[in-house]
């Protein structure tokens, strides 16, 4: 005869079949996202914006209120789509067997307050990060990063003590927004920024085009460094010429490509 308390723990759901078949049925649920955060992680790599284990990407399902992002610490040679870890928009995790990227909670704040993204890179890709830790905004020097953006690349002031000495990457999140707030600037007119002291953040409506966001700002930032070498007193790219390289690709009356 089957003891009271074995009939409750399998009533509940708990024998090992259904512990499996729970599993399956999220790994199912969560495939796709699984699969968008593994193959735009594994373009960090190939792209030479990551060294070891630097960096993260992660791919939101608006619809589940979810995103699924790289576990923390683990080589990009040992990922697999079921390993990327499931989280919900206020950093809990909700499936996955592995710790989620350190970096969590910045994505969370970040797909909570800006409902119109779907993806969100964070590298320390060598010259963006080089002028994130000089403090310096990326200047527009030339059409190269006018195809991109009207402005120059933010960064961030660097996050205060009391900040860092609190829930460091959530506030991370808020440096970020804040930032381009007292810049007057949306998240859907700039989709990259430097974090001072830190390294950069990139994000788009798919995290495809956060990735390809974040090799145009590692180029656009090694092209600047390279023209101030050349050039301490390189001007600043003239107004005509930001407005023509823009709009030509993203304005109304756009004709590049097909």
């Amino acid at each position: 005869m089957q003891s009271p308390v074995r009939a409750k723990y399998l009533s509940d759901g708990c024998s090992p079949s259904n512990k499996k078949n729970n599993k399956n049925r999220h790994m199912i649920k969560y495939h796709d996202i699984r699969k968008a955060a593994y193959d735009a992680n594994m373009q960090l790599p190939q792209l030479g914006l990551v060294l070891f284990t630097f960096g993260n990407v992660s791919a939101a399902d608006r619809a589940a209120g979810v995103f699924a992002i790289k576990p923390s610490g683990v080589p990009y040679e040992q990922l697999s789509p079921e390993k990327m870890v499931i989280v919900d928009f206020e950093g809990k995790t909700v499936d996955g067997d592995l710790r989620p990227s350190s970096d969590t909670l910045t994505h969370a704040v970040l797909y909570k307050h800006w409902v119109n993204i779907g993806g969100i890179v964070h590298t320390h890709s060598t010259y963006a990060t080089a002028w994130a830790q000089s403090h310096r905004d990326i200047p527009i020097f030339g059409t190269t990063h006018a195809d991109h953006n009207t402005v120059d690349i933010p960064c961030a002031p660097p996050m205060s003590d009391e900040m860092i000495r609190g829930n460091y990457e959530y506030e991370t999140g808020f440096q970020i927004m804040n930032a381009l707030k007292e810049r007057n600037l949306g998240y859907e007119e700039i989709e990259m920024i430097l974090v001072g002291n830190h390294a950069p953040f990139t994000w788009g409506k798919t995290p495809e085009k956060a990735v390809y966001n974040s090799a145009v700002l590692e180029c656009i930032a090694q092209m600047a460094l390279l023209t101030e070498q050349i050039n301490p007193k390189a001007p600043r790219l003239q107004d005509s010429l930001i407005k023509k390289h823009f709009e030509r690709k993203h304005g109304p009356d756009s004709y590049y490509g097909q």
